[in-house]
Parts: structure tokens; sequence; C-alpha cells
């Protein structure tokens, strides 16, 4: 049963048995009461049974009330749990202590009981109200999540809306780009926020005229100009957006077909001036297009590709990322067979 609709659990802890009996004698009619004579034993009954509300006695012996209540605050389990400190001391430095230490309210001996029940049925609803809007903001966070990752898979399935046969390619060679860059040492989140941008690496495909994009010939020069287009423009529509997602994206699309040696295009860059992120999605991009099956080809055997990338670091591709991919093979053959065992469910 929802809490909210029976009565509401306390936890009085206090070293002096007959202030937690004064206590029981105002709330237990109102509320469930579970009491401590320690420090110690209120975290452990905190831990079990998760009260609405604790009534934290300052002045007790071995783990006082302010070590209680720090302790209490360190734990995301418990923090968001009221501490009302009821104290006989008036000292308004220890007041600014407890409530630095996160108490909400103070409550002095000897206790009225009407101003008892009626501040600890007001930081019950604070915290009623509280823990209603942080989940609310739970559930918009992951509306807006999943609001952006829709417009990933939009923006990746536009960027190869005529290219018919190539399956799950863009999340399989998002999934080996989020790998290598791990390997590579990228922070966990960082390394996510690549795997998310790395499926829109082609979103410019979407301004090449079809001719051009399903032309069964060799490219005229004019034509091989207008494809490198997709970049540029890829570039140009990702940058619509200032999030960091979004100029990651933008990032890669404008320079995944850049080569280390400088041969790559559309702007020629060389080494380490083009971004990390567009080496390691030109890395991830090649070896999936090399493994995959298309019309007119059978896939190429791991080791082979793993080779042709090996020939190409130091031409095409980044030597140190080259050698990280080599390092992960299992796990990029892991991916590999997640990724294909999913396209054959839904084929």
């Amino acid at each position: 049963m929802n809490r909210t609709l029976e009565k509401r659990h306390l936890l009085v802890v206090d070293d002096a048995p007959e202030n937690i009996d004064v206590l029981k004698g105002i709330l237990i009619p109102d509320y469930v009461l579970h009491a401590a004579t320690s420090g110690p034993l209120a975290l452990k009954i905190v831990a079990r049974h998760r009260p609405d509300l604790i009534l934290l006695d300052v002045m007790m012996p071995g783990m006082d009330g302010h070590e209680v209540c720090r302790r209490l605050k360190a734990d995301p389990a418990s923090a968001t749990i009221p501490v009302i400190f009821v104290t006989a001391m008036a000292d308004s430095e220890d007041e600014r202590r407890g409530l630095a230490l996160g108490a909400v309210d103070y409550i002095t001996k000897p206790i009225q009981p009407e101003v008892a029940r009626a501040r600890i049925a007001t930081h019950i609803a604070l915290a009623d109200q509280q823990r209603a809007c942080r989940e609310t903001v739970i559930q918009r966070t992951r509306e807006l999540e999943q609001v952006q990752r829709d417009a990933i898979y939009m923006l990746g399935e536009a960027g190869h809306h005529n290219d018919t046969d190539t399956g799950v390619h863009i999340w399989r060679m998002a999934a080996y780009a989020g790998a290598l860059a791990r390997a590579l040492g990228w922070p966990v989140a960082r390394a996510e926020l690549l795997e998310l941008a790395a499926p829109m690496h082609d979103t410019g495909k979407i301004g090449i005229p079809d001719g051009i994009l399903k032309a069964p010939r060799k490219l005229t020069p004019e034509e091989w100009r207008i494809m490198q287009g997709h970049c540029e423009i890829g570039h140009r529509i990702l940058s619509r957006s200032d999030t960091p997602l979004f100029r990651l994206a933008a990032e890669v699309a404008l320079c995944h077909h850049e080569k280390w040696d400088g041969s790559g295009y559309p702007r020629g860059l060389a080494g380490e001036a083009i971004p990390e992120a567009a080496r390691i999605v030109a890395v991830a991009d090649v070896f999936d297009a090399l493994t995959m099956r298309r019309p007119y080809k059978e896939p190429w055997p791991v080791d082979r590709a793993l080779a042709t990338l090996q020939e190409d670091a130091g031409s095409h591709f980044d030597p140190r990322a080259i050698e990280a991919f080599l390092g992960i093979e299992a796990e990029i053959l892991a991916i590999k067979n997640e990724w294909e065992a999913r396209e054959e469910a839904v084929t």
C-alpha cells in the first residue's frame, strides 16, 4: 500500500527512554513510531524501515546526533528523509551547525505537543512535495532523453534512407565507435555520447541527389565532388543544435572522411588536426563496411578486415586508434555477433 494512504512512520532517537516515552505519548495516535537509544541503532533502523521523518536528539554518548545526521545525509538512500533535532540546547551556533548538516528544523525541550505535531506535519508535507517534484523531474528527464534518442535514430535513418542494403550498419558501427573510444581512454560518459553521435555521421546524404547516391557505376569527377558535399551538409544540419551531443555529431559528420595523411575530404585535414571523434568513427565505419554483406559483395572475414585496417594505419587511419581497435578484438567480435543476432531476429 502507498504509505501516503496509511500512517506515516517516524523514528525517535534519544538515549533517554523517558524522552522517547514523551514523544510516543504525543505522536502514537497519528503515527507509527520506531525508537532507537543510540546512533548506530538508529542507522540500522533507517536502513531497514526508511521512516518518513526522524526526530533526533543531539546530545548522545558515543555517536551524537550531529554525526548521525551527517551519515544519513551522506547516504543517497536516506539523504532525503527530513531530520528534526530535538534538544534542550538553545544555542544559535548549535542550531546553525545542525541546519548546515541537513536538518530541517529544531524542537526544543521541554516539548510542547501542539508545536511538535504542527512542525512534524509541515515537514512531512514538504517532503511529499519535494518527492513529487523529484519524480516529475526524473520523468521529464526520461522523456527528454527519449525524444533525443528518437531524433538521433530518425537523423541516422534519414542519412541512410536510400541505402536499402545497410541493415543495422549505423547502430552496429556506433557500438564499435563507443568501444574504441573507451579503449582510447575516453571517460565512459563521453564514449556514450559518441555512441549516440556516430549514427548521424551520414546525415548529409539526404542532400545528395538519388541519381548520384544510387548510381550503378563509378561517379564522374563532378558527381564525386557533389557526393563529397554530404559532409558539409551534415555538419550544417547538425550544427543547428548547440548541445554537446549535436556539436559532437556535427564534428563527426564533417570530418569522418578525413585521412591521417591529409588525403581525405572535405578539408584535407591531417593527423591530430582531425578531431579524435571523427578518427574513431572512421575506423568503426570502415571495419563495419568491410565485414557486412552487400548486394555486390560478400562480407570479408574479420581477420582480413583487421589486416586491412592495420595496413592503412598511418595513411587512412590514426595508428593509435588502429592499435587500440586491434587490442579489443574480442569485444568487437562480441558486438558484431550481438547485432547480427538482432538483425536475424527481425528478418
